[in-house]
């Protein structure tokens, strides 16, 4: 009897194994199948299918595709959609099994950015813990519309790509990309960050740092206490305060070139006073003054300099004098010391004036002390010499390497190959500088640096591949999981990044179908080995925009109403990563108004002003809710700005003067590009 009933388990366990193996063939034929013949919403090569898990005790089926079905965007529904293809095709036996499908690493579902989920947030990759509550390094107080529903006070960096740089094995300054179509990516990527997505984020609120030099002014000239020139740098004190040096070194521009390793912020002074509440109109004023001589009229840049002491404090008062007026601007001195930090960029006059210049009060609601150091006009000329050599560009045209030593920055941030590999040290630097700033901030808290709490960064690239058909390349992304143990600095899941790139590319997309009615290609999204987005203390990603090597692409992207389309997708895409980062509601800055008019009003000396807002089909909360009316009155420069509520203006003229316009519209999430300049004599 014993030897029948173990016969009859031996049959049942034979049968069943012949029935498991039948069942996870037939099941491996089906996936097999279905991922060959798959379809992506993105351009993606074909995903496969790596293995499956069959557990019959649990009734679970775990099913792992190759990495390329990670490469396109996940959506709740199309997640859903996936799940009920792969249910409906599984036999009978296992048709009810409870199946979870992996790629990446990940189920599926969890691919789906925070951004886009309804429910079922994942909380490792939100920064809803982590936020900079303090003040914000720099902030136009003059600026007159009100921001609190943008990207007020936040800080991030942006780079735009490659640049200018000294081939060490060929002893000659070089493009890191070819000359293709009138550009080179070097340049040709600057032609959407400068001029679209940084002003777009600026407008919105935010405070934003580039590695690479950002003023295309050629002209630099500096005002320190420690070098004396054409330019003047006073100082005036009163009975209970005066200027002295502080007990660190300051910036000194003591040669006009400089040699590897050379650092002006070490080689000078910087003057520092005690801070006052804010004086009465009879009493003495305190302040440092940098009043520079410039070479021609135009717009420059300007960057101010300090040391960051310990009893700084966080509303130094800068005003600059520019022929538009004057702007006046708080700037948190307790942060990012030891560094150019920029202010704005306004219109002076040639030679030196009293309406052209930079002031610093001692005026602060903190008592400590302000520092002055000293203050740049212009982007300038590469200082930087390699090879016995300077490049001879515009700095704007170098890479981050040179910026960065001009910058201050300690050599290791910008020369980790000590100098034998400038190509390598460009790429690392971006990322270097970047959590340089931002180390010992509530965003990098782990790594020493200056406290900017710079909680993002985004690299544009051009660099998308090639076709040999007259195709569209199109939009990649690229992100990095697999390093420092998933994490970012602050501890957030580096999956973050990915979020960050799925909704930049999404909006790329979207909106370039929008405006322009052809299906622009979207691509993969990698998680590779990249520098760029492997080393940055903060979520990132490098956007691959479209391809500089293939024609298509580059019809549009000389197109300046596709950069200011594609510009205007990554500001929104930025602005919904970020707000979402931190569970907020957002508002998308409006588009410029159109029809703008000037006719002379009914009363003697005045102009009727007139604009129609424009809404935005794309975007719902766009829509215009005040404007302001900028004013040039003859060769001047256009002032702060007047707001008004309506889509007209009444101005008060003087006879014999040209009076020039552009309006802008506001709203809660941040101000339009302008008008076109109108003017009346």
């Amino acid at each position: 009897m014993k030897k029948i009933i173990v016969f009859l388990l031996c049959l049942t366990v034979s049968a069943n194994i012949l029935f498991a193996q039948d069942i996870e063939r037939n099941v491996k034929e089906r996936l097999t199948d279905y991922f060959n013949k798959y379809t992506a919403t993105a351009k993606i090569s074909t995903p496969k299918l790596n293995s499956f898990d069959i557990n019959y005790d649990r009734k679970t089926i775990a099913i792992y595709a190759s990495e390329s079905f990670a490469y396109q965007p996940f959506r709740p529904e199309t997640v859903e959609y996936i799940y009920n293809q792969v249910k409906e095709l599984l036999p009978g036996p296992v048709h009810y099994y409870q199946l979870t499908i992996y790629a990446d690493g990940k189920p599926i579902e969890d691919l789906v950015p925070n951004f886009y989920r309804n429910k079922k947030k994942d909380k490792e990759r939100l920064s809803l813990n982590i936020d900079y509550k303090g003040t914000p390094w720099v902030k136009n107080i003059s600026r007159p519309n009100e921001i609190s529903r943008g990207l007020q006070d936040r800080h991030i960096a942006i780079w735009q790509s490659h640049g200018n740089y000294f081939k060490n094995d060929k002893n000659e300054w070089g493009w890191q990309r070819p000359r293709l179509f009138c550009t080179t990516e070097d340049m040709f990527t600057q032609s959407f960050v400068l001029p679209y997505v940084i002003p777009m984020l600026e407008n919105a609120g935010a405070i934003v740092y580039t590695p690479r030099e950002r003023d295309t002014q050629k002209n630099e000239i500096i005002v320190d206490n420690d070098t004396p020139n054409a330019s003047l740098y006073l100082e005036v004190g009163s009975k209970k305060a005066n200027w002295t040096n502080a007990p660190v070194r300051g910036f000194a521009q003591k040669k006009t070139i400089y040699k590897e390793g050379e650092n002006p912020f070490t080689d000078g002074t910087c003057r520092f006073i005690p801070t006052e509440r804010k004086k009465k109109k009879n009493k003495d004023q305190v302040f440092a003054e940098w009043v520079p001589t410039l070479p021609t009229t135009g717009k420059y840049a300007v960057y101010v300099s300090y040391q960051t002491l310990p009893n700084s404090v966080s509303d130094a008062k800068y005003l600059v004098f520019h022929n538009g007026g004057v702007t006046e601007f708080k700037v948190n001195q307790k942060i990012g010391g030891g560094t150019w930090v920029y202010l704005g960029t306004f219109e002076f006059d040639k030679g030196n004036n009293d309406y052209g210049m930079v002031v610093l009060s001692n005026e602060s609601s903190e008592h400590g002390v302000v520092c002055a150091d000293a203050v740049r006009f212009g982007g300038g000329m590469g200082n930087i010499a390699r090879g016995g050599r300077t490049s001879g560009l515009p700095r704007y045209l170098e890479g981050a390497r040179y910026s960065a030593q001009w910058a201050g920055m300690p050599y290791e941030v910008y020369a980790g190959r000590k100098g034998e590999n400038d190509y390598t040290d460009d790429i690392n630097t971006r990322s270097n500088a970047i959590n340089y700033l931002s180390g010992s901030s509530v965003y990098n808290p782990q790594q020493p640096g200056l406290g900017v709490p710079l909680e993002m960064t985004m690299a544009l690239h051009s660099d998308a591949g090639c076709s040999k058909t007259d195709e569209l390349i199109g939009s990649l992304g690229i992100y990095t999981t697999d390093f420092n143990n998933g994490k970012l600095n602050a501890g957030t899941d580096r999956y973050a990044s990915r979020d960050l790139a799925d909704i930049l590319l999404t909006q790329i997309q979207k909106d370039i179908y929008s405006s322009y009615s052809i299906p622009w290609t979207r691509r993969s999204m990698w998680n590779r080995n990249y520098s760029e987005t492997r080393l940055p203390a903060t979520p990132s990603t490098i956007i691959e925009l479209l391809s500089h090597q293939n024609f298509a692409d580059m019809q549009l992207g000389h197109d300046p109403n596709f950069k200011f389309t594609v510009g205007r997708a990554i500001y929104k895409g930025i602005l919904q990563f970020i707000t979402s980062q931190h569970d907020k509601e957002y508002i998308v800055q409006p588009l410029p108004v159109s029809n703008f008019a000037i006719q002379f009003g009914k009363k003697k000396n005045t102009l009727e002003l007139s604009w129609k807002g424009e809404d935005d089909p794309q975007e719902p909360t766009a829509r215009p809710r005040e404007y302001i009316v900028y004013t040039r009155i003859g060769y001047g420069g256009f002032d702060n700005g007047t707001l008004v509520s309506k889509t007209s203006h009444t101005v008060k003229i003087e006879p014999g003067l040209v009076y020039s316009f552009k309006v802008t519209a506001v709203n809660r999430g941040g101000e339009s590009f302008p008008s076109e300049i109108l003017s009346a004599y």
